[in-house]
């Protein structure tokens, strides 16, 4: 007798990965992030001044990262909060003198890492909240081999990334199966990536 009664997207839904369909996945990727995530960053990392948080949804990270201080440019493909809008992988988009933090869509976000490091100065940072998952693939470790990270903080409880920023709803089906890490990136570094753990 079986022990599995769950169907492929079940499956898929629980490891966090991927199975090619957008069937379920909101139109522009909005996934927003848990604030937490940006709290916890902030007292493991420091940035510079100006930061730009290039997929802002609704300010979720951008509005924790205010508070500390930054001054923080938001930016998105779609208008929630006000915010400038801009497709960040455009090829007009070219220097950036501050460093970058968000939790860029996932079917884009080696596309958003290389666009990161290609448009911000030498020493500049960059810190993509993304699945653990994202360690995976040959085009991945291509990219990390040439762009090793600095560091890589993984969760050790799980934070939360809400469909249409739907938090409550969220925590009310159970909250998450998916494991995510801040992936930090310096410009320039070529050492080992060191791996961490917070939360």
């Amino acid at each position: 007798m079986a022990d599995w009664t769950g169907t492929s997207q079940s499956l898929f839904t629980t490891i966090g990965a991927s199975n090619h369909t957008s069937a379920r996945r909101q139109a522009e990727d909005y996934y927003a992030t848990e604030p937490k995530a940006a709290e916890l960053l902030c007292r493991l990392e420091m940035f510079n001044h100006d930061i730009w948080e290039c997929a802002c949804g609704e300010r979720h990270l951008a509005d924790v990262l205010t508070g500390q201080g930054y001054n923080v440019r938001c930016s998105d493909v779609v208008n929630r909060c006000g915010n400038e809008i801009m497709d960040f992988l455009s090829p007009d988009n070219k220097e950036w003198h501050g460093d970058i933090i968000t939790n860029p869509p996932y079917k884009f976000a080696l596309e958003f890492c290389k666009k990161a490091l290609q448009i911000i100065p030498e020493g500049n940072k960059v810190a993509m909240f993304l699945k653990l998952t994202f360690l995976e693939g040959k085009a991945r470790r291509a990219f990390f081999e040439q762009y090793p990270p600095k560091v890589i903080y993984v969760s050790s409880q799980r934070l939360l990334c809400a469909k249409n920023g739907e938090f409550t709803r969220m925590i009310a089906g159970g909250g998450s199966a998916v494991a995510y890490a801040w992936f930090v990136w310096q410009k320039g570094y070529k050492g080992e990536t060191i791996v961490k753990w917070f939360n």
